[in-house]
């Protein structure tokens, strides 16, 4: 009896290894949404943090016999929020328009050389992008999906406090690309993505355009010692489609 129970444990011992095989490529094997690429059109929203940046151009101007260096010196983390319209082309690339309000700040710092003299000021801003994008999407591999995203829209700068030592002009246009994965859950998509944009224009206001309850002499060697600012911003954020 005892030889004959341990035979049958042993063969049922056997198909143990086989059924957990047959589970685990039955889990892997499915997939998240197998049918979400195929839709038409699609709408999702993006929560993200930026690093909002100038490229700048010293004037080297002198300034009472002054000529001074200038940089960004410090970037704070902003916020930014979109929403985000997908219509699929075919199975590789999407067309999307992706407005999206962002929220930053960075300080600029100015130093003479010749004396070591140093001020600075903040540049603030509340800019809302209006772009348009081409993704291309790599080949799904289970519930992941690479893709690389390139396009470019305009921008408007709705903060512009002008008391500040620096103002800026309200509109920019910019070009805009970055990578991010697509990764399927059961009910919705999310998508991590990081992007690059850089501006076309000269952001910065001559101080001649100012009004002149807003000349104050004190400012004036801020913008002086300017020449050129295009914005830059780094943007990483998350997709929910």
């Amino acid at each position: 009896m005892l030889k004959g129970s341990n035979k049958k444990m042993k063969r049922n011992a056997c198909f143990i290894p086989l059924i957990l095989l047959l589970l685990s490529v039955g889990t892997t094997t499915a997939q998240n949404l197998p049918y979400a690429d195929y839709k038409r059109i699609h709408f999702g929203f993006s929560l993200g943090i930026n690093f909002l940046d100038f490229g700048v151009t010293p004037s080297h101007i002198a300034i009472d016999g002054k000529t001074y260096e200038a940089d960004v010196s410090s970037i704070i983390p902003g916020f930014s929020v979109a929403l985000i319209s997908d219509l699929r082309l075919n199975d590789y690339f999407n067309l999307r328009l992706n407005p999206a309000l962002h929220f930053g700040d960075r300080t600029l710092s100015y130093v003479n050389p010749a004396d070591g003299e140093r001020f600075s000021t903040s540049v603030k801003s509340a800019i809302i992008t209006v772009p348009l994008y081409l993704k291309y999407s790599a080949f799904r591999i289970h519930d992941y999906r690479p893709y690389l995203i390139v396009g470019g829209g305009v921008a408007f700068d709705c903060y512009r406090d002008k008391r500040m030592p620096v103002v800026l002009k309200m509109f920019d246009g910019f070009v805009d690309f970055g990578a991010g994965c697509t990764i399927y859950f059961p009910f919705f998509r999310f998508a991590p993505e990081l992007r690059f944009a850089i501006g076309f224009n000269n952001l910065l206001e001559p101080w001649e355009k100012r009004a002149v309850e807003y000349q104050d002499p004190d400012m004036k060697r801020y913008n002086q010692a300017l020449s050129k600012l295009t914005s830059q911003m780094f943007i990483l954020t998350f997709n929910f489609e």
